[in-house]
């Protein structure tokens, strides 16, 4: 027997609200801490000659005098972080370069290193909202890619994301404000920018995958350049 129309006018519509929703970050609501609190940097670890706090705001910034010769990071020392939504706004020079580190373990002999996940950020928006493995598997999901990964095998592009890599671009600022929302859940990691899913990864990598770990932020190797954060907001997931 055959639907009627307006039955199958509403399916559809239904569908193509949910694949649209898919898309977008999940509405944040209760659970939240303030892991940054807008003036000092108590619960991070840090090299003072990168990382400071100016009108509420962490920065890090490298100078013509104290360019770095490999990354470094401010690492948050609240604890090691499992599965959690992290909110952040961030805003970077034209030429800078840096990433939100998570579920990321120390580097040994090597202060304020990380190697893990990172949802990255750059001045020229070549990479931002991409999963980069730091010191380990490194690209995972390029913006604009859902990707499972597999041992001993190169990422699996499963899906384009928002009409791929160039149309999601549109979607940040450059030289202003952004949010950053990352979805962490098992094996499951998703990166949003300004509420607009960037890169979906499910690590089926059991050998190389981490299922907790610190996070940092990070400035990273290359000219000067100056990266803020501000309203940062964790919510740790049952």
């Amino acid at each position: 027997m055959k639907a009627p129309r307006y039955l199958v006018i509403a399916s559809s519509l239904l569908l193509t609200m949910n694949c649209r929703s898919s898309q977008h970050a999940p509405t944040a609501g209760k659970g939240w801490q303030n892991i940054f609190d807008g003036k000092t940097l108590r619960g991070w670890e840090y090299d003072t000659t990168y990382w400071h706090v100016r009108d509420g705001v962490l920065v890090g910034e490298i100078t013509p005098a104290t360019i770095v010769k490999r990354n470094t990071f401010i690492i948050w020392r609240g604890g090691q972080s499992r599965d959690f939504e992290l909110l952040v706004d961030y805003r970077i020079s034209a030429l800078g370069n840096s990433g939100i580190n998570y579920r990321s373990q120390e580097v040994p002999d090597l202060p304020y290193a990380l190697q893990g996940y990172q949802a990255d950020i750059d001045g020229r928006n070549r990479y931002t909202g991409q999963n980069y493995e730091e010191r380990g598997r490194k690209f995972l999901a390029l913006r604009g890619q859902r990707v499972r990964l597999v041992e001993g095998q190169p990422p699996q592009v499963l899906d384009s994301l928002g009409g791929g890599r160039a149309a999601l671009q549109t979607h940040i600022r450059p030289g202003d404000w952004n949010q950053v929302h990352l979805v962490v859940k098992g094996n499951h990691l998703q990166h949003y920018v300004n509420d607009v899913l960037m890169a979906d990864v499910t690590d089926d990598d059991a050998a190389n995958r981490k299922l907790s770990g610190w996070i940092g932020v990070q400035v990273h190797v290359g000219p000067p350049m100056k990266i803020e954060y501000k309203n940062f907001k964790l919510k740790t997931l049952n």
